[in-house]
């Protein structure tokens, strides 16, 4: 197989097993599986094959899907638990995600893949895992440390946050002077009779019972 159809090969599968053991762990640990999880674990599933896709087989690309998807929605409910404010879960899915497709290769790399060599999984020893280890450390200390000093720029010229007040509101309102979203406008077909839209009153229910 060509080295664009192996990579498309496993793109595709570890994206789809990713967001089945991301349901899977979201079954275990809340009692219901999302549709929101299943988007996750799609995202969690290609940030983690990224790396990889030309360096694994199959197999490889399986269990990579696996381990990030299942690792991804473990890491996204730690974010509570210690306080992070992270809304998009960049943290629990690029961060953790990015980790396990990186680390992974070093395990399950094949040189029967177009752009791999034998990882440690294959008989290629611990010489790959190492590379991609340093790799991932020299990442994660680069980008930290560039990122907290343009943080800091940011705190002490526009500032992290906008204010209680501003987020109540709603930011759309607040710094743009406009509804970014005009449910009841789109809905109501411009009739005046329809006080209130479906999709407005299922979001103040939502928002009640979060």
């Amino acid at each position: 197989m060509t080295e664009t159809g192996v990579t498309f090969m496993n793109t595709t599968i570890a994206t789809c097993t990713a967001m089945l053991a991301w349901l899977l762990m979201e079954r275990i640990l809340h009692g219901k599986a999302t549709s929101l999880g299943a988007a996750s674990g799609i995202v969690a599933g290609l940030v983690a094959i990224t790396p990889s896709c030309g360096a694994v087989s199959l197999v490889g690309a399986i269990v990579i899907g696996a381990v990030a998807g299942a690792a991804c929605a473990a890491a996204v409910g730690l974010k509570f638990r210690f306080g992070l404010d992270d809304s998009l879960d960049v943290v629990g899915v690029h961060l953790v995600g990015g980790l396990v497709g990186t680390l992974l290769i070093g395990f399950l790399s094949t040189a029967s893949a177009p752009g791999g060599i034998n990882g440690l999984f294959y008989g290629g020893g611990f010489t790959s895992l190492g590379h991609q280890t340093i790799a991932a450390l020299f990442t994660i200390v680069w980008t930290g440390v560039l990122t907290t000093v343009i943080a800091l720029l940011i705190k002490v010229t526009i500032g992290w946050r906008v204010t209680e007040e501003a987020e109540v509101e709603g930011i759309d309102s607040d710094q743009h002077g406009e509804s970014a979203y005009d449910l009841h406008g789109g809905l109501s077909g411009g009739s005046s009779s329809s006080p209130t839209s479906v999709l407005a009153k299922s979001t103040v229910t939502e928002g009640v019972n979060a």
